[in-house]
């Protein structure tokens, strides 16, 4: 059944009643957060020996100015490629710096004028000082950059400024306080709520402004994202993963002190953070939308259109997750193809297992999302004024 006060009634229910929760969200969200990162924050620089990794902690650019195919100084009868290559900075700039590659399908390909990278490895032979790297890809990443910039302000104009602005701090959030934090041994679970809270805080409000619709989306966010926490813990504890599926997780086993397992909670958190924010954000926008067009709107009516909305957005948001994880595993499927064996053998893998647990995860925190979202709005904008709707959101 519609609701719809007078207006005199209305004013008196309007900003005062709902403001009394709602403008606390920030607030109580901010003093946890801040809370969160004093608790957490880094206090020492870390003390890593990167050749422990097999990485150089000196890189430098370089130019390829000649290639020679002759047989390996170390093996006369396999094929080499000698590539010269120009140094354009560091130690000796202008000097010349040689390597052989062995003809392999993995070896890198040359041509001359060619940018590179090179590790500088100083305690080395002179002649083995200088070793490839990688391609040198630094300016086209920054003009790819700024192209997605021109393109997000050009449609979305200061609210695309502001949502840019909003990335910058959440990368900033990442390097400065996420990783820092759970390579100095920090349970990495705390880490990724508390820097997923803050970053979700700065996207938001960028981008949506201070306004009852981004608090709502805000607390949304922050319920499922704890619904997701508390599933993801469960679910992986009786997976029993070890977090040791990946390459890069043995890697960090030479450092002692951080929770490998723990990383994988702390992916999830954060994998289902961008997409919580679009899922609560539409929600709320939704039923702002469908009060706004019609006033005569009550809670029930409400919720019931905008969870209409929701089932549509999740049904697309649930298989777009699915597709990006395959999306970044098909070497790996294509390795599981090639042996043949039967699909559960395949799921019951840890490595596939991990990706499945993330996608059904994250999902349902998604699936969660939307109600919350949903029954907040629709009880917060019934509490809302017509001149309010109208004022803008």
């Amino acid at each position: 059944m519609s609701e719809q006060h007078h207006p005199d009634v209305q004013r008196l229910l309007g900003p005062d009643r709902r403001g009394l929760g709602l403008r606390w969200v920030p607030l109580v969200l901010g003093v946890a957060v801040a809370v969160g990162l004093a608790a957490f924050w880094p206090t020492s620089d870390l003390d890593v020996e990167s050749e422990l990794l097999g990485l150089a902690s000196q890189v430098y650019r370089a130019e390829v100015t000649q290639i020679v195919e002759a047989n390996c100084s170390y093996s006369p009868d396999s094929p080499c490629t000698l590539v010269v290559f120009e140094m354009l900075e560091g130690p000796t700039p202008g000097g010349v710096a040689t390597q052989e590659f062995e003809v392999l399908p993995s070896t890198p390909t040359f041509e001359v004028g060619d940018r590179v990278v090179m590790n500088y490895l100083p305690e080395s032979d002179p002649a083995f000082q200088y070793q490839y790297a990688d391609r040198e890809r630094r300016g086209l990443l920054l003009g790819l950059t700024a192209l997605f910039a021109v393109a997000v302000i050009g449609l979305g104009r200061m609210r695309g400024l502001a949502a840019l602005i909003g990335l910058a701090l959440s990368v900033l959030i990442l390097i400065t306080f996420i990783v820092p934090a759970i390579l100095a041994g920090t349970d990495p679970v705390l880490v990724a709520a508390v820097g997923a809270v803050a970053i979700a805080m700065a996207s938001l409000y960028l981008a949506h402004g201070f306004t009852d619709l981004t608090h709502v989306a805000l607390l949304g966010a922050t319920g499922a994202l704890a619904i997701t926490v508390a599933l993801s813990t469960v679910m992986t504890s009786l997976a029993r993963f070890s977090g040791l599926a990946g390459e890069e997780s043995l890697y960090l086993t030479l450092f002692g002190g951080i929770d490998v397992a723990g990383l994988l909670l702390a992916g999830i958190v954060l994998g289902a953070l961008g997409a919580l924010d679009d899922v609560t954000v539409t929600q709320a926008s939704t039923v702002w939308e469908l009060r706004r067009a019609n006033p005569t709107l009550g809670m029930a009516d409400l919720t019931a259109a905008g969870l209409r909305v929701g089932r549509d957005h999740i049904a697309s948001t649930v298989n777009t997750l699915l597709l990006a994880y395959a999306g970044a595993s098909i070497p790996l499927l294509l390795l599981f193809g090639l042996s043949q064996q039967s699909l559960g053998t395949i799921a019951n893998s840890e490595v596939v297992a991990v990706e499945i647990v993330r996608t059904l995860v994250g999902s349902i925190g998604l699936v969660t999302a939307v109600p919350i979202t949903t029954w907040l709005a629709a009880r917060t904008v019934t509490r809302t004024s017509p001149q309010e709707l109208t004022s803008g959101h």
